[in-house]
């Protein structure tokens, strides 16, 4: 299951392209259907995870209510482009899957409708994480529910920790300095810390959580840029990563070449003692088939910067309605039912976000699956559900996620990557990222 993504503005050649690709695949033999099972069913299109999960909750869901619904599926790798396709070419669709990367564009382009109009819906959100609602938020309106959800997490080699002679991980930036100093001193790693700050599409994640737990924010909520305000994290924290590899040589050069994969698997193969990686990862990292340091590895808090908090960013994925499923009351209202299957209550219970969670480890974005006995069982096979809970409650949306967003990603990251290799001061490097957001936001 691909858990990643990357926002870019759809062109005029793009939507010339999905266009002739959408009628295309409109005029395929055997994909024209009857207009009664056309209106009569509902269409849902979902990217090609837990296909049997889903196919078995949607049995349910028609046996449960009566309607019946057309399931089709996508790899990832495909799934956005594909979607666009069925927008521009008005294929039959009503539900899909929508990653939060991809809502300012969907809106923008009228392809799905919000959903805070229909109350069965909405009960929700006092029950949902607030970073997930926020990240399906956008003009003020609400589009849909939540399914799944992560966020970036801090991990230590309990071994290493000890053998460095400490009790407990750091709870913040500068104490992390100290003990990586002290694990050098001792041979016990050359660079303690691993961060991966390759220019891939992670890097926004990494960026944003350095950020956060140092006070800060990249864009205010009117969308204009803060980075470049000293007092906003961002010149603090990129002058902590500044530091950390050419000052104190705690983190490598060759950072700026590490992709999040790579460093995942260095920090398994015991090379560090300290990592930022996804949540999900922990279940990798502590299985002894596929790491080295299985049965040492745990969670602490997100460290925090001298003005800063515990906070890092979280990413979730939802379940949406189509503008052309809202245009019907009742397709929208049966819709609205799919919706709340899948993403709310099914029985009285959150069952399809516990079943995600139990066949293939994803997240969930409600919070009282965390007290679902199965549930904790399963995370206290190889992390603490605690403090996994813990550090989620503070888990924050991307602030940069926008239609323009794809255009302005690739010159913060060499920005990042400029002053991480000497060639700009921090302040330099946030200065020329927020000119560009700024340029961009006024001529969107």
């Amino acid at each position: 299951m691909m858990l990643k993504d990357k926002t870019r503005r759809l062109g005029r050649r793009d939507f010339l392209r999905y266009s002739a690709a959408g009628a295309g695949a409109l005029m395929a033999p055997g994909l024209v259907r009857p207009a009664k099972a056309a209106t009569a069913a509902l269409t849902m299109h979902t990217w090609s995870a837990a296909v049997d999960t889903v196919q078995s909750h949607l049995s349910a869901f028609t046996k449960e209510t009566g309607i019946p619904v057309n399931y089709g599926n996508s790899p990832w790798a495909q799934y956005r482009e594909g979607m666009v396709a069925k927008f521009v070419g008005d294929a039959p669709l009503d539900v899909m899957w929508v990653s939060d990367a991809w809502l300012p564009e969907w809106a923008e382009a009228g392809w799905i409708a919000p959903v805070d109009e229909f109350d069965n819906l909405m009960q929700y959100n006092v029950e949902a994480e607030d970073f997930c609602t926020d990240s399906m938020t956008y003009g003020g309106r609400q589009y849909g529910l939540t399914y799944y959800t992560d966020y970036m997490a801090f991990f230590y080699d309990e071994a290493k920790l000890k053998e460095a002679g400490f009790d407990a991980p750091p709870s913040s930036w500068d104490e992390l300095v100290e003990q990586s100093l002290v694990m050098k001193e001792k041979g016990i790693a050359d660079y303690p810390m691993m961060l991966a700050m390759a220019q891939e599409s992670w890097l926004i994640e990494f960026i944003s959580t350095l950020v956060y737990s140092h006070g800060g924010r990249l864009v205010d909520d009117n969308g204009v840029a803060v980075m470049q305000d000293p007092k906003e994290g961002a010149v603090e924290a990129l002058s902590w990563v500044v530091d950390a590899v050419n000052k104190h040589e705690i983190v490598s050069p060759a950072c700026v070449e590490t992709g999040e994969l790579a460093g995942l698997k260095a920090f398994a193969a015991g090379n560090h003692a300290f990592a930022m990686v996804a949540k999900y990862r922990l279940r990798m990292l502590n299985d002894p088939e596929q790491s080295q340091i299985a049965g040492h590895v745990k969670q602490a808090m997100m460290p925090q910067g001298a003005n800063g908090s515990h906070a890092t960013v979280g990413w979730m994925r939802f379940h949406g309605m189509s503008a052309q499923a809202a245009q019907d009351k009742a397709r929208a209202e049966n819709a609205a039912k799919l919706i709340e299957w899948f993403g709310g209550k099914a029985d009285g219970a959150y069952t399809f976000q516990k079943l995600l969670f139990l066949d293939i480890g994803a997240g969930f974005g409600v919070k009282p699956l965390f007290e679902d006995p199965e549930i904790r069982a399963a995370y206290d096979s190889y992390g603490d559900v605690d403090m996994i809970q813990a550090q989620q409650a503070l888990a924050r949306k991307k602030d940069t996620v926008t239609p323009w967003f794809g255009e302005w990603n690739d010159t913060n990251g060499s920005a990042w990557q400029s002053a991480i290799l000497g060639n700009v001061d921090a302040a330099g490097a946030v200065a020329k990222s927020a000119d560009l957001w700024n340029q961009l936001k006024d001529s969107y």
